[in-house]
């Protein structure tokens, strides 16, 4: 197989000889949660950027794989994961009006979200996006690298791999890891985007292959349950589960962990062959627990959402991938860095870029040996990543986002969500288009510009839930928690990480006012790895 590669990289760069594009600052592989908000940043900060996504739509597991529920960081929006929102509620007439299913605060039709994310992209005259583009190869250039796709070649100072599952980072040479130390991955989805046709319609689909009800009928209280259950999870009454993904407009989404369409492949470094075949039978899964719904349950008036997607069978674009890749990078962030941030002299929150604050989530109840695999959920505070766990050891002019950054199989658990995501593709845009615009080295950028340069966008580098960024000295106690001056209080509640800097500190924000340098800050003063 790495022959065959091999053979056709150079078979690819020999036909694209005669016909290379543009060139541009920044290039962006892959257009999904990160890859869009990577293309927008790089843009604003002045970089010729160009987008290239392998599909039809921008969006990622947002829009292509149908999760247009968000987790978490209701309470933490800001920069473009937060101007998403806010693009959302203004279509749908406000927050509340985004409160329509159980298992989020913020939900929404897939087109309606890949419909919002073209708009804020095509406002961006230095922002160039070329759809149904795939990359097939690569080649380091002296500074900078040329890209080989499907339709074309081009050549970019700085590239970022924002793909699904980090396949350019591998043709770029970057090492990784996949899994714990099994190789064991979390489980993927095909989620199911349902419509009621109304009580007398009838949309039962065809058995689906290799139809098994047993897998289905503990998804919900039903008379077919088969007790005790092991797995430890609440059993829902059907119209529960039903309602836990209910989307603007009426249409549900099926993304069930509990005996639904949880399906278990590890693709990550597979062939498209058996990349091809495992989401078969991933579609298989999910249609088995849409008829199990029909039929075993009784609501065969619910049936696909016809017209949701641009496909042939109304399913979404792609899988929804929870687990990629994970590059080995100038910073590693753990679940002990996230969940006690300031213990042993750890430093990495000084250099954060994007925050979250959802538990550490992981689904592994498809897998045989689900028994033995971590925990579904850990509680853990508020958190931020650190910037240098996206920038590859050994490969220059190279940034990795979406969920191929450097942490450990466990914190992936949350770090691979989407308003993360989607703020680590901000901080590598902002990054790419620094280094280009400065003419250096992605790793010779100091953290602390970042830092100011992400705040300058509206974007967080810490947590902390004491100021929003319309508060005039939100900046300030960014910057003074990001240095140590302070640290903050870490909690869980109600599913959600918190962090408060002021908590009965009150006195800190005059001190943090007088403090308060912004030129000294954005001095050279820390290094990747924020020591």
């Amino acid at each position: 197989m790495k022959r065959w590669f091999g053979i056709f990289v150079l078979i690819a760069a020999v036909s694209c000889s005669h016909r290379d594009g543009k060139h541009f600052d920044v290039i962006v592989a892959g257009g999904g949660a990160s890859g869009v908000c990577a293309g927008i940043q790089a843009a604003r900060s002045g970089a010729e950027t160009l987008i290239l996504e392998e599909g039809p739509w921008l969006g990622g597991m947002l829009t292509s794989a149908g999760v247009s529920a968000i987790d978490g960081n209701y309470r933490l929006r800001a920069g473009l994961f937060g101007e998403f929102c806010d693009s959302l509620a203004a279509r749908y007439g406000g927050y509340e009006a985004l409160k329509t299913g159980w298992v989020s605060d913020i939900l929404f039709q897939p087109h309606v979200g890949a419909e919002v994310l073209d708009n804020i992209a095509a406002a961006e005259t230095r922002l160039t996006v070329r759809k149904g583009t795939a990359v097939k190869a690569v080649e380091k250039q002296e500074r900078g690298w040329r890209i080989i796709t499907d339709a074309g070649c081009y050549s970019c100072k700085v590239l970022i791999d924002c793909t699904e599952l980090g396949d350019v980072a591998r043709m770029c040479g970057v090492n990784y890891n996949i899994g714990n130390a099994e190789g064991i991955i979390q489980d993927l989805t095909y989620v199911v985007t349902i419509r009621d046709y109304g009580p007398d319609a009838d949309r039962t689909i065809a058995e689906p292959e290799g139809y098994d009800e047993a897998l289905y009928v503990n998804c919900c209280l039903n008379p077919r349950n088969v007790l005790p259950f092991e797995k430890g999870q609440a059993l829902w009454s059907p119209e529960m589960m039903l309602s836990y993904g209910r989307l603007p407009g009426g249409d549900i989404m099926l993304n069930w962990p509990i005996d639904g369409n949880d399906f278990y492949a590890n693709i990550i470094d597979a062939t498209p062959e058996e990349r091809s075949e495992a989401i078969r039978q991933a579609k298989n899964k999910a249609l088995g627990y849409l008829y199990f719904i029909q039929t075993a349950l009784g609501f065969k008036n619910y049936g696909i959402a016809e017209g949701e997607y641009p496909t042939e069978d109304g399913l979404p674009l792609i899988p929804y991938y929870r687990e990629s890749r994970r590059i080995e990078g100038e910073a590693r962030f753990t679940f002990e860095a996230a969940s006690a941030p300031y213990d042993g002299g750890n430093t990495l929150y000084r250099t954060g870029v994007a925050v979250g604050d959802y538990p550490v989530d992981h689904h592994h109840y498809a897998h045989p040996d689900w028994r033995n695999l971590h925990k579904s959920y850990s509680p853990i505070p508020s958190f931020t990543v650190p910037a240098g766990t996206m920038i590859p050891i050994g490969v220059e002019d190279l940034i990795v986002a979406e969920k191929s950054i450097c942490t450990d199989c466990v914190v992936n658990g949350t770090t691979r969500l989407q308003p993360v995501v989607m703020e680590l593709g901000q901080a590598a845009g902002l990054m790419a288009a620094m280094a280009a615009g400065n003419g250096c080295r992605v790793r010779e950028l100091k953290v602390r510009e970042i830092q100011s340069e992400l705040l300058d966008a509206g974007a967080r580098i810490q947590p902390y839930l004491d100021l929003m960024p319309e508060d005039p000295d939100f900046k300030a106690l960014q910057r003074a928690g990001s240095s140590g001056a302070f640290r903050a209080e870490g909690r869980f509640e109600n599913w959600r990480g918190e962090s408060w800097l002021l908590s009965g500190h009150p006195e800190r924000l005059d001190s943090v006012r007088t403090a308060d340098n912004p030129a000294a800050f954005s001095a050279p003063s820390v290094s990747w790895p924020g020591h």
